[in-house]
């Protein structure tokens, strides 16, 4: 096959390629509502220690983030979070969260450049959260996944029903994980990069 290469910036060039042939960098998106967990899913494979871009959430907050259900929150993210990770395979994973409220979705453009796929983290507490996300792959065509973060406390639901309830195609994997772990985080981005790489063969 031939290869494709993404550096952070978004330059790409090729197409998808099998990474095990060569080692290979890609960019990645991590998206989804406020509070559902992006930081934390690249904090916890991250092989460098991420950039954050945190601000305070203070009173101006208030009436416009909705903290009910992550009432220990006190931080939002209001630019990106950075990472990267290296599979087994070789290929280098370089990790782009998205913020997750709607005044910052302005970002989001200027992120997806050059992206390969991207992961739309979900609280089934708060499952309207991930509508934009979910919205905004499908309208660019950018292979995604739906991984629900259950959250305790959280009531659990069947992954078709969670594909019943976002309306996805039935080709869009969604699994169920807990990304506060090392190995659950990283084997939520090794869907994405199959399931990347099973769309990229049909359209061959």
């Amino acid at each position: 096959m031939d290869s494709m290469r993404s550096d952070p910036a978004g330059s790409v060039s090729g197409a998808v390629g099998d990474p095990r042939e060569s080692s290979l960098a890609v960019k990645i998106l991590i998206a989804g509502g406020f509070g559902v967990g992006k930081t934390t899913l690249v904090g916890a494979v991250s092989e460098i220690r991420p950039l954050r871009t945190e601000a305070m959430l203070t009173e101006k907050s208030i009436g416009v983030d909705d903290t009910a259900m992550v009432a220990g929150k006190t931080t939002t993210t209001v630019a990106m979070d950075f990472g990267r990770i290296t599979l087994p395979t070789g290929l280098v994973l370089y990790l782009f969260g998205t913020p997750g409220q709607d005044r910052f979705w302005f970002m989001w453009d200027e992120l997806a450049q050059g992206a390969l796929g991207a992961v739309v983290l979900v609280d089934t507490r708060r499952l309207a959260d991930c509508f934009a996300s979910v919205d905004y792959f499908e309208r660019r065509g950018l292979p995604f996944i739906v991984a629900v973060n259950h959250f305790e406390g959280a009531k659990m639901y069947a992954p078709e029903q969670i594909r019943a309830a976002l309306d996805l195609e039935d080709d869009v994997p969604v699994i169920i994980t807990d990304v506060r772990t090392r190995e659950a985080a990283k084997q939520v981005l090794i869907t994405l990069v199959e399931h990347v790489l099973m769309a990229t063969s049909r359209r061959r």
